[in-house]
This record gives structure tokens, sequence and C-alpha cells, in this order.
């Protein structure tokens, strides 16, 4: 028995043992990635990011490249796949928010592409300007470091408050200096900002987020983002797989012009591709 379980386990047969999982199948382990025998494995939020990423997926298959997506339903967790090995690449971060990741949990990604802008803006279903905003109103944004300091950069723009001279993404409620209508700030997690529209006064909501909400920035926008934003998000990878040809594949097809067309089509300027 001793011996026929060796056998086994050298021709790639057994699966597991009670030790755990044992090496994939000879075959598998050599299919290259990105074909159906070895799918590139892609992570991405759900929504925006997802619907673009499938339109890249239709495009690369042409070319006989195959993709697995995977959707989250936040920002952390595409990270954390990424680092376990259980994707080849995440495709849905821009670069402060990548760099601040990379700081606080020593991750060691580079991105080899970029995506797209998915537009922030600043939406209110009870005023229809930031001035209109009274006293002590409520505003929601996001609680990750980099998209709450966008968001609070997005309504010193609008002349909500003043933030200290020299702040950036990294501005957090501590640099508001001059507040004249005590407005609140509520930090949510990205996702469910739209959702708790109705129980604020006003929302900075990322487009990723905003337009499968029925909110379209450039129409509805109480403030929004130009199309200099440094946010546009990106194509990333591990350190070690960043020249392999599969990424420079996966990067070259949002830049595919198919692609390009379906996102001014699909997002009317709520979202821009960056490729």
């Amino acid at each position: 028995m001793q011996r026929r379980s060796l056998l086994l386990a050298a021709s790639g047969g057994l699966l597991a043992t009670a030790g755990g999982l044992l090496p994939r199948p000879l075959h598998a382990q050599a299919a290259a990635i990105g074909t159906a025998a070895r799918p590139l494995r892609v992570g991405v939020t759900s929504g925006v990011h997802a619907q673009v990423l499938e339109r890249v997926r239709d495009v690369l298959a042409k070319d006989g490249v195959t993709l697995h997506i995977t959707e989250f339903g936040d920002f952390i967790q595409p990270n954390a796949a990424l680092a376990a090995g259980d994707l080849d690449a995440n495709v849905y971060q821009h670069q402060p928010f990548l760099d601040a990741q990379k700081a606080q949990r020593g991750y060691d990604f580079v991105a080899v592409g970029k995506t797209v802008l998915t537009v922030m803006a600043v939406f209110s279903r009870k005023h229809k300007t930031l001035a209109e905003l009274p006293q002590g109103a409520r505003v929601a944004i996001p609680n990750d470091p980099t998209n709450g300091g966008r968001a609070l950069l997005l309504l010193a723009q609008g002349g909500a408050f003043t933030l200290r001279p020299g702040v950036d993404f990294r501005a957090t409620v501590a640099d508001i200096a001059e507040n004249p209508k005590r407005l609140r700030i509520v930090e949510l997690e990205a996702a469910q900002i739209a959702r708790s529209l109705d129980d604020v006064d006003a929302a900075a909501i990322t487009g990723n987020y905003a337009v499968p909400a029925g909110l379209n920035p450039l129409k509805d926008g109480l403030a929004v983002e130009g199309a200099d934003s440094v946010y546009t998000c990106l194509v990333v990878v591990q350190r070690r797989d960043a020249e392999t040809p599969w990424a420079k594949r996966l990067a070259a097809g949002y830049a595919d012009p198919t692609v390009k067309e379906f996102v001014a089509r699909e997002f009317g300027g709520a979202v821009i591709s960056g490729a």
C-alpha cells in the first residue's frame, strides 16, 4: 500500500493526504497562465470595474487568452488574495491606495498598466448645491485613508470647508482648518455609502459605486473630479510577474478600441478610460 501511494504521488495522481494537498497534476502545473488548463485569475470589485473587465476578457478570448474573474465587495480582500497567490492580478485600485496598502501591509506589488478612472463626486438627495448644506449637516466619505483624503480634497475644492495648506490625498478630518458650517464628517465603508445616501445630507461616492446606484457624477454631482485626477485605476501584479507576457497582455486589453468605446458608451463620461 505504501509503494502504491508513492507511485500515485509521483505520477500526480493523488490530490490530498492527511498531511494536506499534494501538488496539482503535472499537466496543470506546466500549463501556461491564460490557457483553459490554467486561466489567468483576476480579482476586481463588483460593479463598473467588473463590467469593464468582462469586456477585456472578451477581447483577450479572441487571442486565445482565458480569464477567470473573481468579484469582491470591498477594497481590502483583492490585495490579500493577490498576496496569498489566489489571484494573478487585480484591477480595481489607484496608485495612492496601492502605495498606502504597500506601506501598511508590506505587499511587493507593482502596476503594469492603467484601467479606468471612476470619477468621484459629491451627491445629495436633499440639497442641490454644497452651499445649501445646513449647519451641522452630515457628510459621508469613504473610510479608507486614500479615498477618504480624496473626498476631503473634493469637498474643500467645492467650498464646503478649508484644509490646512499643503495636504494631499492623505488628508484626514484632523486636517480641516476652517469649517464654518460645522459639517459632521461620517466615515463609512466605500461600498456602503451609496446605500446610505438617504441617511446623510451629502456623500462622496466613486463612480464604480455611484453608477450601479443610478447616480451619474456628471449630471447629479454637487462637486465632481476633473479628468486630470491622479486616481486612475491600475492593473496590479506581484513584482516577480511584472515582465510576464500574460501581465503585459492583460494591461494591453484595456487599451483595445472596443473596450474604450464600451466605457464611453456605457457610462457617459462618469467613467473614463485611462489606458
